[in-house]
C-alpha cells in the first residue's frame, strides 16, 4: 500500500512514491505557489532573523 500525504497548498491527497513527481505537492502549480510564498517571505521559519537588517543610523556618529 502506497503512503499518501496532503499537498501543503491545496490539500489534495498525493501518493508518496515515484508516480508523483512533484511530491509532496500535487502539481507543478502548487510547487511554484509554495516557492513564491517563500520568496515573498509570506512563509518563513519562526525565530530571530539569521542576519538582522542593517541600520545605517547606528554607524553615524
Amino acid at each position: 500500500m502506497t503512503r499518501k500525504v496532503n499537498c501543503p497548498i491545496c490539500g489534495k491527497r498525493v501518493p508518496w512514491d515515484d508516480s508523483a513527481p512533484w511530491r509532496p505537492f500535487c502539481s507543478e502549480r502548487c510547487k511554484l505557489i509554495d516557492l513564491g510564498e517563500w520568496a515573498g517571505e509570506t512563509r518563513r521559519i519562526p525565530g530571530p532573523a539569521a542576519h538582522p537588517p542593517h541600520d545605517d543610523r547606528q554607524e553615524q556618529h
